[in-house]
């Protein structure tokens, strides 16, 4: 299976990318080939809400998303050509980074094709705060788009408590999402 990592965080060496190492250690520890796209160094631009891309493409942008000419390149071709996407992220005032979210807000201009693939998805995450309630908005809009891009879930790993990497290193979630990873050789 082709698995696409979609990182978010600004802070390369972070807490979510390691979280995101450790599930790309299963992963291919299980077989799959694993693309990491780094959002947060990404030259990708917000969507505008034009809409000259019809919902169908190509973006009137021209960055890292690509389809530049007609031509399927860059960030787009790699998720329509994944089997999987998995979306890491720091928990940034109770959702998903602005980095990782402008990526996502440019699928509008290939959202069919994205949802004609059902494909599978992950969500892997990290908060300082340990609260209960800590990933509920950010766990409401993953099924979200789970739902309207036709997703088939395959887990998450959400690291409360995971303010700093050496906190983070020293936690379970760890091992959760290298076995998220690992589950992934027969599904």
């Amino acid at each position: 299976m082709k698995i696409v990592v979609l990182t978010g965080s600004p802070q390369k060496h972070g807490s979510s990318n390691l979280l995101a190492e450790q599930f790309i250690k299963g992963a291919k520890e299980a077989g799959n080939s694993v693309t990491v796209i780094d959002a947060a160094r990404a030259n990708v631009r917000p969507c505008t809400g034009c809409v000259r891309c019809g919902y169908g493409g190509p973006c009137a942008q021209k960055d890292d998303m690509g389809s530049e000419s007609g031509a399927m390149c860059g960030i787009k071709a790699e998720i329509l050509g994944a089997d999987m996407l998995v979306f890491v992220t720091p928990l940034y005032y109770y959702g998903m980074s602005a980095q990782l979210k402008t990526v996502i807000d440019r699928f509008c201009a290939f959202n069919g094709e994205i949802q004609r693939k059902r494909m599978k998805s992950a969500l892997i995450s990290v908060a300082w705060n340990a609260d209960s309630w800590t990933f509920e908005a950010l766990t409401a809009h993953y099924k979200t788009l789970v739902r309207y891009l036709n997703f088939k879930d395959m887990g998450t790993v959400l690291g409360k408590g995971c303010g700093t990497p050496d906190m983070t290193a020293r936690s379970r979630y760890m091992a959760q999402a290298y076995e998220l990873g690992k589950s992934l050789n027969n599904q």
